[in-house]
């Protein structure tokens, strides 16, 4: 066995038993090829292992190759050495002849006289016992098996926080954040009974198996509607499974399925797949019946027709049959894809999906004057005209609007058939939001967390401006993560009043901020024109004024081409609402309007400095028009 290979012991220590001598002085090591310089990843770390562990600039110090000694050197014995050291073996190189040794002041080759206590020698021994190993040589002993690397791991995890850890030592002021969410629907909704029970009543003939009216819903923004529906529906989905009579409710948005071809493949898809998964129950219990019906003869001692007797079938090959109609009629269900097909390919699935078993279907359509604007009357006319050719289904239409006039627009056949049924919905007042927000927060916050001024705060906040529950409910929410963000113990006002100025920094303004310069040119001229009186405003004549306005503030004037393109802009933002109108031989031209409130955007324009004075040029606007 080489001198340094040593086998290690299941406890990380050097087996006693190795009867080689095993040499740990930095004045000489092993620099056999068993013996790298480069301790092995899997043993790394052993306890004991000091032969592995080499530190910088060591390693090269202390691996010496045997074959560049000097045979003649004197030998140099180290003095209260626990154990002698051979003289017939040399211990000491030449720094001089071996290009591996730096004779450099950072080495930990000891010199004889630097040794000044026994603790030193022990260190410098060639026989590291492990009785002997743990001695303190004045710093730490490599060759210790006390040596514990896992503590500075620890402490360096403590010492390098993550991005989070500091963000999550705080104690969380939310119970359940999602019930502050407009799309949380809850169990129960303060001041809206009478406009609750009202559709209760209209809807309640479902249960019965007649089809209900069609109901128009009305309101403001966050009085409560699509949280009215949703809870009337759920309650009667609920009821109607009480009491196995076969009612559903399909919930759509209009805002996002905006064309008829959408709303029909959206119902058309689901109605598929419940039929899917109504014939996979059907087909279950009629293979368990068949079986039943084969085994007959052998289980109950009696024929198949016997087993079919408190059934609906006669025979097995009646039953068979059933059974490949239904395979037949699910292979035959293919969903619509979300586009490629003829609408009335799309309609058709549509109908013969919600007509395959008798049902009543209420289906609601939020924003519903969203789909009207896009698509027209024509999806509202199909739905309300199907019940006059449905066998097996009834459908009932709920429609809801923030537009109150919405309806002038339809066909008098669409408004006479859909609006059988109207409910209007008031805005709140302050003492009703604050009964809905302490209802809310209740669920939402822990207990103590908000101080006693904070929901009439958040209340009286929302009721002067519109009464909008919904935005009572974001800004509570968001009072509250400020205060959790700011890692406070309770929600206090300040969060609130930091909550409603997050809140009021309207997204519109601040696009119109950050406009560059010669975007803020073009509607300031727009705005010009309006504050004047022009409606339908050309793009001729927002040109005109901007060439002015760039003369004003010494600015480049673009070509008109380039001030169409910064018009479209605004267009997308929403700033400016433009459409393109023929004007017969003359071409086309783009009539546009503002989208934004007039004062405000004017006073955020004028805030801009780079705009220097041109609130100057108004007069000339005038005289043009005088002219």
């Amino acid at each position: 066995m080489d001198e340094g290979d040593h086998t290690p012991r299941t406890d990380g220590g050097i087996d006693p038993d190795d009867d080689d001598e095993s040499d740990h002085s930095s004045d000489s090591e092993d620099s056999s090829p068993s013996h790298s310089s480069t301790s092995d990843p899997d043993s790394f770390g052993v306890e004991g292992s000091g032969t592995d562990e080499f530190e910088d600039g060591a390693s090269a110090a202390e691996d010496t190759d045997i074959e560049d000694f000097d045979p003649d050197a004197p030998t140099e014995t180290v003095p209260d050495s626990p154990t002698e050291v051979d003289s017939d073996d040399p211990i000491e190189t030449d720094p001089d002849t071996d290009p591996d040794v730096d004779d450099g002041s950072d080495l930990d080759t000891p010199d004889v006289d630097s040794i000044e206590s026994d603790a030193d020698t022990a260190s410098l021994s060639t026989d590291a016992r492990p009785e002997t190993a743990g001695l303190d040589n004045g710093g730490r002993d490599r060759s210790s098996p006390d040596v514990d690397f896992d503590g500075v791991v620890l402490d360096d995890d403590e010492d390098n926080q993550g991005l989070f850890d500091d963000l999550l030592s705080g104690e969380p002021i939310f119970e359940n954040k999602e019930v502050l969410r407009p799309s949380y629907t809850p169990h129960e909704l303060p001041h809206r009974n009478d406009q609750i029970n009202r559709m209760a009543t209209i809807l309640v003939s479902a249960l019965r198996g007649e089809t209900p009216s069609n109901i128009l819903i009305y309101g403001k923004t966050g009085t409560g509607k699509t949280a009215s529906a949703k809870f009337v529906s759920q309650e009667l989905e609920s009821t109607s499974q009480k009491y196995d009579v076969p009612c559903e409710v399909e919930y759509i948005n209009c805002e996002v399925t905006d064309t008829q071809y959408r709303v029909l493949a959206q119902l058309a898809n689901t109605f598929i797949e419940e039929n899917q998964a109504v014939i996979a129950d059907r087909l279950e219990r009629l293979e368990e019946l068949r079986a039943d019906a084969a085994n007959a003869d052998e289980t109950a001692g009696q024929d198949a027709a016997a087993a079919l007797a408190d059934t609906e079938f006669d025979s097995v090959d009646e039953l068979d049959e059933r059974i490949e109609t239904l395979e037949d009629d699910a292979d035959e269900m293919e969903e619509v894809p979300m586009t490629g097909w003829p609408t009335d390919r799309v309609y058709s699935t549509f109908f013969e999906a919600v007509d395959y078993h008798e049902r009543v279907v209420v289906i609601m359509l939020d924003e519903i004057d969203k789909l009207v604007e896009k698509s027209g009357d024509d999806t509202l006319y199909n739905l309300s005209r199907m019940n006059s050719e449905l066998d097996r289904s009834r459908i009932s239409i709920m429609g809801i609007s923030n537009d109150l006039k919405f309806t002038d627009f339809l066909d008098p056949r669409v408004k006479s058939s859909l609006g059988e049924e109207e409910i209007v919905f008031p805005p709140y007042d302050a003492n009703q939001l604050r009964d809905i927000l302490q209802h809310r927060a209740d669920t939402a916050f822990k207990p103590d967390a908000l101080t006693d001024d904070v929901i009439p705060l958040c209340a009286a906040f929302a009721a002067q401006e519109h009464g909008d529950a919904r935005r009572a409910l974001d800004l509570l929410r968001t009072a509250g993560e400020l205060a959790e963000r700011s890692q406070a113990e309770i929600v206090a006002e300040k969060h609130v009043r930091q909550a409603q100025d997050k809140i009021e920094l309207d997204r519109v303004v601040e696009v119109v901020r950050t406009l560059p310069t010669q975007s803020k040119i073009v509607l300031f001229a727009v705005i010009l024109l309006e504050k004047n009186g022009v409606h339908n405003i050309n793009t001729g004549e927002v040109f005109n004024i901007y060439k002015r306005l760039c003369e004003e503030i010494d600015a480049d004037v673009l070509t008109q081409r380039r001030v169409t393109d910064l018009i479209s802009e605004l267009d997308m933002l929403g700033i400016v609402n433009a459409v393109v109108v023929s004007k017969g031989r003359y071409g086309r031209t783009k009539e546009m309007g503002l989208s934004v409130p007039v004062e405000e955007t004017e006073a955020v324009l004028l805030s801009d400095s780079r705009l220097g004075d041109i609130e100057n040029a108004q007069p000339f606007v005038q005289a043009r028009f005088d002219n």
